[in-house]
């Protein structure tokens, strides 16, 4: 359902419903990109920097999370935090960001 809401552009509505399974899943790392990802489109970008840290805490490779975490930086304003992020992301990748 949280999928079926992300998809829908109901991204406060995803939010909710994920902060339910990760309270009973808070290893499961999809879940909690998926919610990051949620707050970063309903512009709690707060909330979505700290779950994007959590997952890269847990799985430093995990490019996707660096990328949104570099643009989640760059909405607060926080360019000089988010270049670093953005430039590994580009090496892991091999794209140009």
């Amino acid at each position: 359902m949280a999928n079926f809401y992300f998809d829908s552009k109901a991204y406060t509505d995803a939010a909710r419903m994920l902060e339910g399974v990760l309270a009973e899943e808070p290893a499961n790392l999809s879940v909690r990109l998926l919610l990051a990802r949620s707050y970063f489109h309903s512009a709690q970008l707060r909330r979505a920097e700290a779950e994007l840290r959590r997952v890269l805490d847990a799985d430093p490779t995990e490019d996707y999370a660096r990328l949104v975490l570099g643009r989640t930086l760059e909405r607060q304003g926080r360019h000089e935090e988010a270049r670093p992020h953005l430039r590994l992301v580009a090496a892991m990748t091999g794209e140009q960001l």
